[in-house]
């Protein structure tokens, strides 16, 4: 069985093309494996992040995403497998790894007794930011959490937008060049998760490298370069979330709803006229509508609902579960 590398193994160098790119991927996974007694969390992972890009990792929950993100930190080690983080290889190098990455984790641990600008203080210091340069760093990533004005805050008086701001901000102070983001907004109403989305793209545009893990559909399309879908702890499908969305889904979705009998005949007639079908709760959705041809049209009847196609649809497509 394969083990993760000892310290006599040489890191592997590759290279990658990407916005921003160095030519060294940051994240690179190569058969990972993570098992919890009889439950395989990660089944043989491989994903490689290049430099300078947001990577969506997309899934339902139990898909192993939190289960990557804890390897990429050495919180939990791999049973199996090769883990490069910024060129170092994890656990044996994680301390050099974790120096120059940020990690905003998906359960809020802030220390509510301090204020904004002392917990970001405490981790300047964990960091290792130098002392002459500290103010500046904590100043920068309060501004960039839009919580300048509240800094002297205590935490358990700010609201669960400000907090996950803060988190964020935590992450950034020590301006790294990779950051993990694990389920960055759930559990959030949408008007603060917008707020977030523009805090996220503006690292993305800044060219500092994104990992995020999320269920939001939205989150992913919006925010993320490149998408890898995740499902039972391995990759089932790579690329930008248009292209995802073209080669799996098509360009218009057409949702049907009704009674079991009524769908199961939908699905039948769009099935046998080549056009793939899914089926989630009351209501079927034909894919690739716009291919629909116009004899399919007039006996399905006027009852459709058309849409866009997105990256559930793609999900669906390809494993049979729905992202929640």
């Amino acid at each position: 069985m394969d083990s993760v590398r000892t310290a006599a193994e040489p890191v592997v160098r590759r290279s990658y093309g990407g916005p921003g790119a160095t030519g060294e991927p940051a994240i690179a996974l190569r058969g990972v494996v993570k098992r919890f007694g009889d439950l395989t969390a990660v089944d043989g992972l491989d994903l490689e992040v290049p430099a300078g890009i947001c990577l969506g990792l997309l899934g339902p929950n139990g898909a192993g995403k939190s289960t990557t993100m804890r390897i990429l930190t050495a919180q939990a080690v791999a049973d199996a497998g090769v883990v490069e983080v910024l060129g170092y290889p994890v656990p044996r190098r994680s301390k050099h790894a974790r120096a120059e990455m940020g990690v905003v984790p998906q359960q809020d641990n802030l220390d509510e007794e301090l204020t904004a600008r002392e917990n970001l203080e405490v981790f300047a210091h964990l960091y290792r930011v130098p002392r002459e340069r500290r103010r500046a760093a904590v100043d920068d990533a309060l501004a960039l959490a839009h919580l300048t004005e509240r800094q002297l805050t205590r935490v358990r008086d700010l609201s669960g937008g400000m907090r996950r701001r803060l988190l964020i901000a935590r992450g950034l102070v020590h301006k790294p060049r990779l950051v993990l983001l694990d389920e960055p907004t759930v559990g959030l109403d949408p008007q603060v998760r917008s707020e977030l989305w523009g805090l996220i793209d503006g690292l993305r545009a800044g060219g500092t490298t994104v990992l995020m893990s999320t269920h939001y559909i939205e989150e992913a399309e919006r925010l993320a370069d490149d998408c890898a879908l995740m499902s039972r702890g391995s990759i089932v499908a790579r690329g930008a979330p248009a292209a995802l969305v073209a080669e799996h889904a098509g360009e218009r979705v057409m949702e049907h709803y009704g009674p079991p009998h009524r769908l199961a005949e939908i699905e039948g007639l769009a099935r046998a006229a080549g056009l793939p079908t899914r089926r989630t709760g009351p209501s079927v959705s034909i894919l690739r509508a716009e291919r629909m041809p116009p004899s399919l049209a007039d006996e399905l009847g006027p009852d459709g609902v058309s849409r866009a196609a997105n990256l559930e649809d793609v999900f669906v497509v390809l494993t049979g579960e729905k992202v929640e």
